[in-house]
Parts: C-alpha cells; sequence; structure tokens
C-alpha cells in the first residue's frame, strides 16, 4: 500500500492505495464519485477524462498514486454555488448530449480547450476533443456548446 494526498473538488484527501489502481476506481469506488465514467479502460473513449492540475487527463490510465499531490477536478467538481459551470450549462442548452455517457469526459477536455483557447474555431474544437467520443450526437451540437460556452466565458 501506498500513501497518498491529493485535493479532489476542493476537499482533501489522504489514503492508503494499492500502487496499480486506477484513478478512475478511486474516484468511483473509493470516494463514490460517480460523475466520472469508466468507458472503455484503454484510454479510447475519454468518458473518464478529469482535470489533473488544470490539465485534462483520461482516468482510467492514469494511477492514482501518478496523482499524489495534485488537485483534480471532476465533472461534480465543475458547478459551483448550485450553478453550472458554462461549459456544462452550454451542454444543456445547446442539446449537446443524447445518452450523456461521454458528456462528462467532453466537457471536462472543453474546459481544457477554452482554457487555453478561448476563442476557437469549429476546427480547433473538433481537434480538441478528438480523443472523446459520442456514439450519438454527430458533434454538431457539441460543438455548438463549446462555441456558446466560449462566449458566456468571454463576457463573464
Amino acid at each position: 500500500m501506498t500513501t497518498i494526498e491529493m485535493t479532489v473538488d476542493g476537499v482533501r484527501y489522504q489514503d492508503e492505495v494499492e500502487p496499480r489502481l486506477l484513478l478512475v476506481h478511486y474516484l468511483r469506488d473509493r470516494l463514490g464519485l460517480g460523475g466520472t465514467p469508466i468507458g472503455c479502460d484503454t484510454s479510447n473513449c475519454g468518458a473518464c477524462t478529469v482535470q489533473v492540475d488544470g490539465v485534462s487527463a483520461k482516468s482510467c490510465t492514469m494511477l492514482t498514486v501518478q496523482a499524489d499531490g495534485s488537485e483534480i477536478i471532476t465533472i461534480q467538481g465543475l458547478a459551483k454555488d448550485g450553478r453550472l459551470h458554462a461549459v456544462q450549462q452550454a451542454f444543456h442548452d445547446e442539446h449537446a448530449l443524447q445518452c450523456g455517457y461521454c458528456t462528462p469526459g467532453m466537457i471536462m477536455a472543453a474546459v481544457d480547450l477554452l482554457r487555453e483557447n478561448p476563442d476557437p474555431s469549429d476546427q480547433e474544437i473538433r481537434d480538441g476533443l478528438e480523443g472523446n467520443l459520442c456514439r450519438c450526437t454527430g458533434y454538431q451540437n457539441i460543438v455548438r456548446a463549446v462555441h456558446s460556452a466560449a462566449t458566456t466565458e468571454a463576457r463573464s
């Protein structure tokens, strides 16, 4: 067992973990944060994307011990004071989800994209979300939602 410390969605945790425990399993099974889905376990789908020290990372291929000392934000940690994050709200407003399985990862990747590029083109959005798969929406509404969130963020 290895001792780790990290902050997840603003809460500090110290825990003993198996060195081989994947971050997605730690978040879901140990911390009860079921908003981060387990998709493919191979980093192909991106459903499990979280922010690690401000950068999106696929938690199904990251060991928990690799996140020791880090700040983790999950889809559940984006909302503040009962208000959805601008990207979460835009996905809702623009109907950028159907089954919702990919949505947490898409949103987390979009937050990272907009942090680096606050006014992306359609192609830059598509490139920025390339590692996240959606089998339902055809991506048009997802691209529209990211544009909407960028506009909202620029106004705030």
